[in-house]
């Protein structure tokens, strides 16, 4: 696939992930469009999540929103969740809020591309085409990756890329027309 943020990255074993929200290859229904950023019937509702099949060896989970396709030269980052502990392997719809209160204890969430320490909606520039919203659980050798709340989605990558142990991942489409 052109232009995969996992391109460039060590090969790790593939779990399963899936949505009630949306379906791999699918496009995100309106409320995972940003009403922040103005998209009519946009809401800013994270997706449902629910994985299984995680190494056996995993502590922790970490989950992303990127946008590889946003007219920016390094992407978009959408949401960002660290410390997921292990036994958590699902998130419910709308648990991306800026109170964060549907998340589990201990795990937070890093401010997006927008500055925002919450789910941002889907929001490609009209008429710029189809975005690719890749919606990745990484599972982690650690349950937590100790990094500060106000890091960014790409420093924990950074710090994420010595401890996964395997990914899963959606990937959902968005487009604007004129």
């Amino acid at each position: 696939m052109p232009n995969d943020p996992f391109d460039r990255l060590p090969e790790v074993p593939q779990f399963t992930v899936t949505s009630e929200t949306v379906s791999d290859g699918e496009a995100f229904a309106e409320p995972q469009y940003s009403g922040a950023f103005g998209v009519p019937g946009g809401e800013d509702v994270s997706p449902q999540l629910s994985w299984s099949g995680a190494p056996s060896e995993t502590k922790g989970y970490a989950v992303t929103v990127y946008d590889p396709d946003a007219p920016t030269g390094s992407g978009f980052w959408h949401w960002a969740v660290a410390n997921l502990p292990a036994d958590v392997t699902s998130l419910p719809e709308g648990a991306g809020t800026a109170a964060g209160d549907l998340l589990p204890a201990g795990s937070f969430q890093l401010s997006n591309d927008a500055g925002t320490a919450q789910f941002i909606g889907a929001a490609p520039p009209a008429g710029h085409g189809e975005h690719r919203y890749f919606i990745t659980v990484h599972a982690l050798d650690t349950d937590d990756i100790g990094i500060p709340a106000d890091s960014t989605p790409a420093f924990l990558g950074f710090n994420m890329s010595s401890h996964i142990l395997g990914r899963a991942t959606i990937v959902a489409t968005g487009r604007i027309d004129d």
